[in-house]
């Protein structure tokens, strides 16, 4: 559904959602008016994370696919904006196989276009919340082989997920079915590089009905707990680069890293 209209201060922002905000932080128009009235509260800064974190998941992506990696588990997938990971590790790996998650519906209504896979490769889509990670799981393996190294991609969703949740545990939890020699990327929004900006941004979400649990450091880091950080490590996602040191990066909200399950 394509929507464009501009946001009033009668809107209702109870109803908004973290995907079709995202979407629109990207400059897309598969959102509603309710998602827009929150995206044009929050700082400019807000926009630039997205990218930022948008980039970051490119780049990871390529470099696991270059690795040798070629199944990809995307869970918090949000709604296509190409490129799609699919497109970005099958460029380099043509037989690789995705399987993407959201809870949102209307990212459901967009599984076309995440479908359209390579013809030696294979693409998947599931309706599902990571907060229930044996249905994902049960679900991806109709696609992929477990018994080979997978990568879980859990891109800026965790931060969506509060402790009373048990977001360290769900993490675990996935990390768990997958075989030695599978991978972690994860990009999380920090709580502790600015926190006025913090602020701002918790505030405006939780006005549209959306709790965050940014993190600080160490707690974003124990979601790694066991596993083997790649260099450079638990970077801002502008810094991660896998191959070359980044080119004089800019400042970023967001921590990111990958890391090799033993």
């Amino acid at each position: 559904m394509t929507t464009n209209p501009q946001p009033s201060a009668s809107i209702d922002t109870s109803r908004a959602h973290p995907a079709r905000v995202y979407d629109w932080l990207l400059g897309g128009k598969d959102n509603y008016p309710v998602d827009e009235a929150v995206g044009q509260k929050l700082p400019p800064e807000a926009r630039d994370a997205a990218r930022q974190n948008r980039q970051f998941m490119h780049r990871a992506a390529a470099w696991l696919a270059k690795e040798g990696i070629d199944q990809f588990l995307d869970i918090g997938t949000g709604i296509p904006t190409e490129p799609n990971l699919h497109q970005i590790v099958q460029n380099v790996v043509p037989s690789a196989k995705v399987v993407y998650t959201d809870n949102d519906p209307i990212v459901l209504r967009h599984a076309e276009a995440l479908l359209i896979s390579r013809p030696e490769g294979a693409t998947d889509y599931i309706q599902a919340d990571v907060r229930d990670p044996e249905a994902i799981v049960r679900h991806a393996r109709h696609v992929l082989d477990f018994d080979r190294p997978v990568a879980l991609s859990l891109i800026a969703l965790m931060h969506f997920i509060s402790d009373e949740q048990g977001a360290h545990g769900i993490v675990r939890a996935l990390v768990d079915t997958l075989p030695s020699g599978s991978y972690l990327i994860l990009s999380h929004a920090a709580s502790d590089l600015y926190p006025d900006l913090v602020e701002q941004v918790v505030a405006e979400y939780a006005r549209g009905g959306i709790r965050l649990a940014f993190r600080t450091r160490p707690e974003v880091e124990r979601f790694f707990d066991g596993l083997d950080l790649v260099p450079p490590g638990l970077v801002t996602a502008t810094e991660w680069f896998a191959t070359t040191p980044a080119p004089e990066p800019e400042g970023s909200g967001i921590y990111s890293g990958v890391a090799r399950i033993r």
